[in-house]
């Protein structure tokens, strides 16, 4: 499975990113390519501590540890599915503005497994940097793909 720590990895997801414009529409959902981006570089700054996701109450926890192991497989994410409140951009962006932050967080989570801090997710639990390699590369192709990229 792809890893968002692999260098190869790494460009391709940038060689996307690459054809993303301001006017590129979505093939579901309702988000913008500059919320996306927004969106996408929160998810970045989980794993490093940068970002801290609200703690979920018992019955979610269980929920999220169960669907972990799909989560964590080759199948695709379902369109639509539901996200963290942290992650949920609803106000307008400025695309140049969420590209170079998108940019910034990338190259940091990019640096390498060793910069993830977080162990213990709020909703999937324990993550090992390996899991959140995986976790970030499927995210971010899940959102390129819904841009058509």
């Amino acid at each position: 499975m792809k890893s968002f720590f692999d260098k190869n990895h790494q460009q391709e997801l940038l060689q996307r990113l690459d054809k993303l414009t301001p006017g590129t529409q979505p093939q579901w959902g309702r988000m913008t390519s500059a919320q996306m981006l927004s969106h996408c570089a929160a998810a970045f700054k989980t794993p490093t501590g940068e970002l801290q996701l609200k703690p979920y109450p018992w019955p979610m926890k269980m929920l999220g540890r169960m669907i972990k192991k799909s989560i964590l497989s080759e199948k695709p994410y379902k369109k639509n599915s539901p996200t963290a409140a942290e992650f949920l951009v609803r106000d307008e962006k400025d695309f140049s503005t969420e590209k170079q932050n998108f940019l910034e967080a990338f190259h940091k989570l990019a640096a390498g497994p060793q910069v993830v801090k977080i162990t213990d997710h709020p909703f999937f639990g324990k993550m090992t940097a390996d899991e959140w390699g995986r976790h970030m590369y499927k995210h971010t192709d899940h959102h390129f793909t819904q841009f058509g990229l």
